[in-house]
């Protein structure tokens, strides 16, 4: 076993070891490691942890020492010359009449090496763009052609499915991708739905190929002759991922029926002839075990309203039977004026709508003593109304107002 730490560069989703020299990185900590490109910034994805010694690709490199603040700003200057040299760049392809694209500028830690990175069709002469280059940026030029998947990762993006590529985040690399995948996964052939944004096959189509492959060889292949529990029949279609095939049988060949795999008995896997081959009984339907489970029955509760509820709730109605069945709203403040009517008495008419009708509430008692006039009889005619105090101005009433008020 050997300690060490796991690093990636920028722009690359593999994963390098290199050893610490004793010195403790944590995850997520910069570093500056020696490759043979010479020195490297690199960001620590898994600190010091030991690995098998097969697994390590000898000599193994050992890390210069932790990122600090001045190698971050070296590595902002770098980038400010990446921009620099990029457009500089598309320039002087423009200028050379060449057809190639640029993709991406990469300047090294030290400053000494400048990687162009670009896509074309075919085979491109640029001689002379790397003379015109090494005499602007005097430093080593290389210029490097890579393929359209590069580019997807170099540059990312979202795929069809809404998450970034797969490549740009977690691929170590590109791996095989055949149609003969998509036809096994019963997926559409059309170039538009199975291809990613770089044009090529999705590289997610690898995923769940083994266990595609896997299914398919527990399941029968279309044309097969199976025995069925309805009776002997073809195959005509297969779900791998459920484990159900379609199945036309030979009492009812234009209905289509679905069983589970284990539900069939394959007696010829594909097409062929039917002769020379024994049919046996019909086998057993599937039946899903229920676990038992304890019926609850539901409890309901009703509550009745009777006469005393509601005279318990002076705010509830009250319909007046006895009357003319109209709700009676009872008096929200004090007790009810009049207090109850005698047994016997019919009801007084409501008051009518619109003024000039009788009130159907019973006159109000007097409290006065009997043989006292009341003080209003003898005042004159017009001195019973309060009288308002004269207005002096200001505004009337409210608050805040400076005339008295109302």
């Amino acid at each position: 076993m050997t300690e060490v730490i796991s690093v990636r560069f920028r722009g690359g989703s593999k994963t390098y070891f290199f050893d610490p020299k004793g010195v403790q990185v944590r995850m997520g900590e910069n570093v500056i490691v020696q490759t043979a490109q010479g020195l490297e910034f690199a960001a620590c994805t898994q600190g010091n942890h030991e690995v098998a010694d097969e697994a390590i690709v000898k000599p193994l490199s050992a890390i210069v020492r932790k990122a600090t603040d001045n190698d971050f700003r070296v590595v902002e200057y770098n980038r400010k010359r990446e921009r620099e040299a990029f457009r500089i760049c598309e320039g002087k392809i423009a200028d050379h009449g060449l057809e190639m694209k640029l993709v991406s500028v990469s300047v090294g830690f030290d400053s000494n090496k400048i990687v162009f990175y670009f896509t074309a069709d075919g085979r491109v002469d640029f001689r002379e763009l790397v003379r015109d280059l090494a005499s602007v940026f005097r430093a080593r030029i290389e210029l490097r052609q890579i393929g359209v998947r590069d580019e997807a990762k170099m540059i990312g993006g979202l795929g069809i499915c809404g998450r970034p590529f797969c490549c740009s985040q977690f691929l170590d690399g590109f791996m095989p991708v055949s149609i003969k995948m998509a036809k096994t996964q019963n997926l559409s052939l059309n170039p538009t739905k199975i291809s990613g944004t770089c044009g090529r096959l999705m590289c997610c189509l690898k995923y769940e190929q083994n266990a595609y492959e896997d299914a398919a060889k527990r399941m029968p292949k279309v044309e097969s002759f199976v025995q069925t529990p309805d009776g002997p029949g073809n195959v005509k279609g297969v779900e791998l991922l459920r484990e159900r095939v379609k199945v036309s049988l030979d009492s009812a060949p234009e209905n289509l029926k679905t069983y589970r795999a284990c539900e069939i008995k394959v007696l010829r896997n594909g097409k062929g002839s039917r002769e020379g081959i024994e049919i046996p009984e019909r086998t057993a339907r599937f039946v899903e075990e229920k676990e038992e489970e304890e019926l609850l029955q539901p409890v309901f509760s009703t509550t009745y309203y009777t006469d005393d509820h509601l005279a318990e709730a002076p705010r509830r109605e009250k319909m007046n039977v006895e009357g003319d069945g109209k709700p009676r709203h009872r008096h929200r403040g004090g007790r009810r004026r009049g207090g109850p009517r005698p047994e016997g008495q019919a009801p007084q008419q409501p008051r009518k709508q619109g003024g000039g009708g009788q009130s159907s509430r019973p006159p109000r008692q007097q409290s006065r003593p009997e043989g006292q006039k009341d003080q209003r009889e003898d005042r004159p005619a017009g001195e019973n109304k309060r009288r308002r105090p004269p207005y002096r101005g200001g505004r009337r009433g409210g608050k805040g107002g400076d005339g008295p008020k109302t």
